[in-house]
Parts: structure tokens; C-alpha cells; sequence
């Protein structure tokens, strides 16, 4: 199993940006995916999710409305649209599956949001 993130940057608040996570070793519609962000001092914090079995997302308050989790299943990638960014988005992001008993992590790619 490997998941590989890109299309991480630095962007200007209020812009958009779309981050790939390219998966290998498994399906990624028949396993739960998500989205996570981590900075420095803090928890991982969940920010998007994709169901397995049924293409039913969640996301926390903090980006609803903003980010949106999408998946691919043609090229067995799952993204993650966040529009209207702001500095508090700020973070390294991580792509996660949910596969049985275990979660599989990416490496990460870095957003900053900063003008």
C-alpha cells in the first residue's frame, strides 16, 4: 500500500488549491479515505472524509462549505479541493485509508496560505 500527495504550495488568502493523493495497492473505492492536517505543537486534525462503500463525506466545521473531498476511481485518486483559503489553513496535509484494522498514511505535502 502507498499513497503519494501532491499539489501542496504556497497561495494567497482566498485562493484555491487541489491536492492529489495518488494510491497504489489497494482500491480506493472500496475503502474509506480522508483527508488530515497536522502543524507544528498540534493534533492531526481531520478535515475531509470519503465513505467506502457509498461516496458519503463528512467534514469538520471549520472547512464545510470550503473543501471538498472527490475521488477519481479511474486513476485510483482521491482529491481535495479547499477554495477560499486562509492563513489558518496553514498546515502539512496527509492522505489516510482506512483499510480493516489499519490506517495507511502519505508522506504529506505542505500548504501555507500567507500573502
Amino acid at each position: 500500500v502507498q499513497l503519494v500527495e501532491s499539489g501542496g504550495g504556497l497561495v494567497q488568502p482566498g485562493g484555491s488549491l487541489r491536492l492529489s493523493c495518488a494510491a497504489s495497492g489497494f482500491t480506493v473505492s472500496r475503502y474509506g479515505m480522508s483527508w488530515h492536517r497536522q502543524v507544528p505543537g498540534k493534533e492531526r486534525e481531520l478535515v475531509a472524509s470519503i465513505d467506502g462503500a457509498f461516496p458519503i463525506t463528512n467534514y469538520p466545521d471549520s472547512v464545510k462549505g470550503r473543501f471538498t473531498i472527490s475521488r477519481d476511481n479511474t486513476k485510483n485518486t482521491v482529491y481535495l479541493q479547499m477554495n477560499r483559503l486562509n492563513p489558518e489553513d496553514t498546515a502539512v496535509y496527509y492522505c489516510s485509508a482506512q483499510l480493516g484494522q489499519r490506517d495507511y498514511w502519505g508522506q504529506g505535502t505542505q500548504v501555507t496560505v500567507s500573502s
